[in-house]
């Protein structure tokens, strides 16, 4: 088994500050011309076709968009438009395709369905001149580099950054476009806690099942954490919003319950706080996710965050550890990282 700093997975984690760097710093026209476009339609509901890592893009939109902008935005279902053959009316909708691949027939279908209603359509690719971005009104190029390795991580990190971008576009301040300057330099940061992370994974080794929790804005990061997990360690990995968790879910909790909760500063600490608080008294083994020493406190093991991110964008500082906990845990465990079993890196569903 190589080494895990040749793997390509290892070095698609550490290429994502220099990615968003080119995107903060230099952002292609094409984000002001949908911005310009969705204000001069006012439109005010938006639709989202993805699937797996991208739909959790999608969550993040759902939250940003909403937060920031008033916008309504909700995830499509694909199969109403490839096999039900019923389309809901997307008229006076922006509907916006999100695939690394842009090749996926259902996601493409979509596009072409609210193209054919007249609805504003945008696409967020890899690939410009895939069948998704030729499906599109408006291309969002991801400017990642061809990512090599199954698992996603950098394209990812660069849709919700292309999201954050149209996001302060719509509603432009001075001080979310210093927010956005300051990621790349923040992300770094994250690096800086890469041993203990790795030593983290070690304690893990034997786990086969724990509970990732989120919410708010980083309901996303919830679920692409323990899609990752899923995906490159085979583990059974549960995401949850904290709220819908203590509806039931929090009945699995037992001693040493592996229980990750994400919980950087904002608007969700004290609900973060109050589920930290449930879980440890039914003597869950806790590993806090966060920026904030009193928090990273509470937990029975920790992973620090980078420090004076803004809630709206801590999702994009939150993933890149966790995605390195995969990929340690991954490489512990002996699997190839850059080729786990049952995955490729073009998935087409219908």
């Amino acid at each position: 088994m190589k080494p895990i700093q040749d793997t390509r997975l290892y070095l698609e984690i550490h290429q994502q500050p220099d990615i968003i760097r080119k995107l903060v710093v230099d952002p292609q026209d094409s984000i002001k011309a949908l911005a310009d476009r969705i204000k001069a339609k006012g439109i005010h509901h938006v639709i989202i076709a993805a699937r797996g890592t991208s739909d959790n893009a999608g969550r993040y939109a759902q939250y940003l968009l909403g937060a920031h902008n008033q916008l309504s935005v909700g995830l499509t279902t694909p199969s109403l438009f490839t096999i039900y053959n019923q389309p809901p009316n997307l008229s006076d909708s922006l509907v916006i395709g999100i695939s690394q691949s842009g090749k996926s027939p259902d996601i493409v279908s979509v596009l072409e369905e609210g193209h054919r209603q007249g609805a504003l359509t945008a696409a967020i690719t890899n690939y410009p001149d895939s069948d998704l971005g030729n499906a599109a009104d408006i291309v969002l190029d991801l400017n990642a580099g061809e990512e090599l390795s199954l698992a996603a991580t950098k394209t990812y990190t660069a849709q919700l950054t292309l999201l954050a971008l149209l996001s302060a576009e719509l509603n432009p301040t001075d001080t979310f476009k210093k927010d956005l300057l300051a990621l790349p330099d923040q992300i770094n940061q994250g690096y800086e806690n890469e041993s203990v992370v790795k030593s983290l994974a070690e304690r893990y080794r034997y786990m086969s099942y724990c509970a990732v929790i989120g919410r708010g804005l980083n309901y996303a990061t919830a679920f692409e954490l323990s899609l990752k997990i899923k995906e490159l360690t085979y583990t059974v990995a549960e995401p949850y919003s904290s709220a819908d968790f203590l509806h039931g879910p929090v009945a699995i909790i037992d001693r040493g319950f592996p229980t990750f909760v994400i919980a950087p500063s904002g608007k969700m600490l004290p609900e973060m706080k109050t589920l930290i608080e449930k879980v440890r008294d039914r003597q869950a083994e806790v590993i806090v996710i966060s920026d904030q020493d009193e928090f990273l406190a509470l937990g029975d093991q920790k992973i620090s965050l980078p420090k004076g991110v803004p809630e709206w964008l801590s999702p994009i500082t939150a993933i890149p550890p966790g995605q390195m906990f995969a990929m340690y845990l991954s490489h512990t465990r002996g699997i190839n990282v850059d080729n786990p079993r049952g995955l490729s890196k073009v998935t087409e569903t219908w």
